[in-house]
């Protein structure tokens, strides 16, 4: 597991803190960066359920606020099932634990090598 101090953002490095915070579950880092244009980081995180969904997406909303961090896009919130918020570099992807099986994005984007597990003890 790679030391989330060395290799990412603050940014990637709050959004994550944020995402536990509310427990999101099996939060993972995706380096994107030279892969593809549209952002350098994918975080991926899964809810138990619709709500705890919103609630994660709230809280992470009111916590990147707080550090003059606004989401440039925010698409999926209406539904709860899959939510993508769009901070510049880093796009956050916040799925029910079932959409997510759905479409793997953390295997659809894996290379091999660019995929990390978030863990509070890594940072």
């Amino acid at each position: 597991m790679s030391n989330l101090q060395n290799n990412f953002s603050q940014t990637v490095k709050n959004i994550c803190s944020a995402l536990s915070q509310k427990q999101a579950t099996d939060i993972k880092i995706v380096e994107i960066k030279g892969i593809s244009d549209i952002a350098d980081y994918f975080v991926i995180c899964s809810g138990r359920s619709a709500p705890q969904v919103k609630a994660i997406f709230d809280h992470l909303e009111e916590q990147m606020e707080k550090l003059g961090k606004v989401a440039l896009r925010k698409e999926g919130y209406s539904e709860g099932r899959w939510i993508a918020v769009d901070y510049g570099e880093v796009i956050v992807h916040i799925f029910h634990k079932d959409t997510r099986k759905i479409y793997a994005l953390d295997n659809l984007w894996n290379n091999g090598s660019n995929v990390t597990v978030y863990s509070e003890d890594a940072e």
